[in-house]
C-alpha cells in the first residue's frame, strides 16, 4: 500500500526472527493483494475497474473492511467516505504521480460525480459489492489498521504474546516489554521533527494517528493535505495538524482518525465524547500547537 511495517517482540530462542518476519510479511502481502490501490490486480482494483451494474464477489476480509467503512460513513453523515478515491487521485495523493499544482475545477467536478458511498450496494450473505459505474473505493484510511489486526492475530496464533507492531504508522501492542513494563509509544509534534507531545502506555490496544504534515504539497501560498472533504472536493484546512485515536482494534482506530479530521475539532470532539472515544486533536493556533483531548484519552495518559 505504498508504506512500510515494523515489529518489536519477545520470542524464544528457538523461533528464528527471520521466520517470524517472513510470516508477518505473508500476512501483509495477503491484505495488500486484496485492498491496495497500488496493485492493478488487487481485489480492490478489479472492483474499481468493473463495469456499471456488475456484482463483484470479494473475500470475507475485504468485505469486512468495506462494511465497517460504510458503517462509519453512515455514522458521520458522509464526512468519512471510502469512495473518495477519484478526488484523492485528482489531488495527486493516490497511486499515480504526485501533483505540484491544484487540479482545475473541471477535474474536480468530474471526480465528485463519481463519489458517494451510498451508490455502492452490498450483500453480506454473499460478500458481494455492486459497482454502479465509475465508483472507486479507496481503503487507504482503514486497510492499514486492518492489516495491523491481522498481524497481531497471527502473532498470537503463533504463541507470541509480547509484541508491538506498526504498519504505516498505525500501531498495536500486546503483552509487555522484556522488563515487564508496558510498551510505550510517543505521539509526534506535527511540524517539529523528533519532538513529541506525549508518550503513553499501549496495553492490548491500538493507536492510529492521522496528520497533514507527512503527505501534502504547496501550490503558490496554499498547502494542500491528503485529507479530502468529499462535500467540497477540497483538502480540509490545515487547522487540524493531527488526530490520534485509541481503540481495541486498529480497524476501528485507523478510519476514526481520518473521520475526526474531516469532522473538524468541534464536531469531531462532540462525536468522540458522545461515544466515549479516546481522541487527541493537535490544533494549529496563532500561539502554536494546542492539544484538545477527550476525557477517555486523558485517562489513557494517566494509566
Amino acid at each position: 500500500m505504498g508504506t512500510s511495517w515494523s515489529l518489536r517482540l519477545i520470542a524464544p530462542d528457538e523461533r528464528p526472527v527471520a521466520a517470524i518476519g517472513q510470516g508477518v510479511q505473508s500476512q501483509l502481502d495477503s491484505v495488500d493483494s486484496s485492498m491496495s490501490t497500488y496493485k492493478p490486480d488487487s481485489e480492490l482494483s478489479r472492483f474499481n475497474r468493473a463495469s456499471g451494474g456488475t456484482w463483484c464477489t470479494v473475500s470475507p476480509a475485504m468485505f469486512e473492511v468495506v462494511e465497517h467503512a460504510f458503517v462509519l460513513a453512515r455514522d458521520t453523515d458522509g464526512a468519512y467516505d471510502p469512495t473518495v478515491g477519484p478526488l484523492v487521485n485528482a489531488w495527486g495523493f493516490g497511486p499515480d504521480a504526485p501533483r505540484t499544482r491544484a487540479p482545475d475545477e473541471a477535474t474536480l467536478i468530474a471526480a465528485r460525480a463519481r463519489v458517494g458511498w451510498q451508490r455502492i450496494a452490498i450483500d453480506p450473505d454473499t460478500c458481494r459489492l455492486l459497482q454502479p459505474g465509475g465508483a472507486y473505493l479507496d481503503l487507504s484510511s482503514i486497510a492499514k489498521g486492518y492489516a495491523v489486526d491481522v498481524v497481531g492475530d497471527w502473532l498470537i496464533d503463533q504463541g507470541l504474546q509480547n509484541w508491538l507492531v506498526e504498519v504505516g504508522g498505525e500501531m498495536k501492542a500486546h503483552g509487555c516489554k522484556p522488563d515487564g513494563t508496558p510498551w510505550r509509544i510517543g505521539i509526534e509534534m506535527p511540524d517539529l521533527p523528533d519532538r513529541y507531545f506525549c508518550s503513553l502506555a499501549l496495553r492490548d490496544r491500538a493507536i492510529a494517528t492521522s496528520g497533514d504534515y507527512r503527505r501534502r504539497f504547496a501550490d503558490r501560498d496554499t498547502i494542500y493535505s491528503h485529507h479530502i472533504d468529499v462535500r467540497s472536493g477540497q483538502p480540509v484546512p490545515s487547522a487540524v495538524a493531527s488526530v490520534s485515536v485509541l481503540a481495541r482494534r486498529a480497524l476501528h482506530a485507523d478510519p476514526l482518525g481520518t473521520a475526526m479530521t474531516l469532522l473538524g475539532p468541534e464536531r469531531g470532539l462532540a462525536y468522540a465524547q458522545a461515544r466515549d472515544l479516546a481522541v487527541l486533536f493537535v490544533m494549529r493556533t496563532p500561539d502554536g500547537l494546542e492539544p484538545r483531548l477527550t476525557p477517555a484519552f486523558a485517562a489513557a495518559l494517566q494509566a
